[in-house]
């Protein structure tokens, strides 16, 4: 199942983000690939806010992984996978699989850098393109179909 969404400003793709966070559930794993400034923190700080994070969402670029707890609802585990491209998969045995499949929303930048810990057929698949300025062009797919709903309540944004 797959659908294309067109956001028109950082603001939209904020408010794509959050909309996205109400249908969220524990373990869901959502993957973005795309270019570099594409906007896939942007849209990362969309689901934290829907998700209700008060903390500020920035790129884990230099971490790696970034956890944002909530005590009133659901986890977010945001992994910026980019430094992990020309890691051995010995070396890149940090715990992420527990996030991976942990309690909360894993949110990973770059995934094919850290396939081997993302189950298959398991995932949200998120492709971001840029179109011009701040236009984006969102393509959401997913063989789960606990996926479906969330690509099916999209259709109206």
């Amino acid at each position: 199942m797959q659908i294309k969404i067109i956001t028109n400003s950082e603001i939209e793709t904020i408010n794509l983000g959050e909309k996205i966070s109400s249908l969220l559930f524990p373990g869901a794993i959502l993957t973005l690939d795309g270019d570099l400034g594409a906007g896939k923190t942007t849209f990362a700080k969309g689901i934290a806010k829907g998700l209700k994070i008060k903390d500020d969402v920035n790129s884990p670029t230099f971490n790696i992984l970034k956890c944002y707890f909530n005590k009133n609802g659901l986890n977010f585990y945001h992994i910026d996978a980019y430094r992990l491209e020309d890691v051995s998969s010995d070396n890149k045995n940090i715990g992420l699989e527990e996030v991976i499949e942990g309690d909360g929303v894993c949110y990973i930048e770059w995934p094919k850098f850290i396939s081997e810990f993302i189950p298959e057929n398991k995932t949200l698949d998120i492709l971001v393109h840029i179109l011009e300025d701040n236009k984006r062009e969102f393509i959401f797919s997913t063989n789960d179909s606990k996926y479906f709903k969330i690509i099916e309540d999209l259709r109206g944004f």
